[in-house]
């Protein structure tokens, strides 16, 4: 099926410049989670030349498939000729290559943007609040310094909130039952190479008999050969 939908790329030909085939590059990448809208599709067809959606579905997936290949693989710009089979034409390939090269590195900048990054906890200290306040409860104030390590929000924040003695034993509450969960995520990866190792082990010893006892049967073989050649 991969290969076949290849077949319909020389439609690009029929273009009139090279921007017509980087517009449309370009219109796909931007529609990359919708897909191409009614007035974009007719832009395409019009720049083609394509009287109805036959060609033109084809095309569009086969353009979809070589650019996500591209981008997500993280195709260096040497290797991208690997990216097409013999069938498609040479000049096809080398503007194909040329584009594709061309939007490299704002592609992959919008796939980093798209990559939804959580800040990670880089420092936690805390101080008790109300501690001379009789009538108050005493609360825990919390300061949490936060790394986001995302390229467009990159640097260091810093949060900090309350805890009462209920909340805080809510939330405790919450973590043991986020360690528990962690620790049996833990013992089943431990127990599944604890398994496998001990199936390897037992393959080793296994192929270690064999190989003593085929050794043996051949040293056999040849020592009842040799007095048989005596013999004769």
């Amino acid at each position: 099926m991969e290969r076949s939908l290849w077949g319909y790329l020389p439609l690009l030909m029929r273009s009139n410049s090279k921007e017509s085939v980087e517009y449309i590059l370009q219109a796909l990448w931007r529609t990359r989670k919708t897909g191409l809208d009614a007035a974009d599709r007719d832009i395409v067809r019009d720049m083609l030349q394509l009287e109805n959606d036959s060609d033109l579905d084809p095309l569009l997936v086969c353009l979809r498939m070589l650019i996500r290949r591209f981008v997500y693989e993280n195709v260096s710009k040497d290797d991208i000729h690997k990216l097409f089979p013999t069938e498609v034409l040479p000049e096809l390939q080398r503007l194909l290559t040329l584009l594709l090269q061309k939007f490299q590195r704002e592609w992959q900048d919008d796939l980093l943007k798209d990559q939804v990054t959580l800040p990670r906890l880089k420092a936690m200290t805390w101080d008790m609040a109300n501690q001379d306040a009789e009538s108050i409860d005493p609360v825990a104030v919390i300061n949490l310094k936060l790394q986001n390590d995302a390229q467009s929000h990159s640097g260091e924040s810093d949060v900090k909130f309350q805890l009462a003695q209920d909340t805080l034993e809510m939330m405790l509450s919450s973590m043991y039952s986020i360690r528990d969960q962690l620790s049996n995520i833990v013992s089943v990866i431990l127990d599944f190479f604890f398994l496998h190792s001990k199936i390897f082990f037992k393959m080793q010893m296994w192929l270690s008999k064999y190989v003593l006892s085929s050794s043996f049967q051949d040293e056999t073989s040849t020592r009842h050969l040799s007095q048989e050649t005596n013999v004769v």
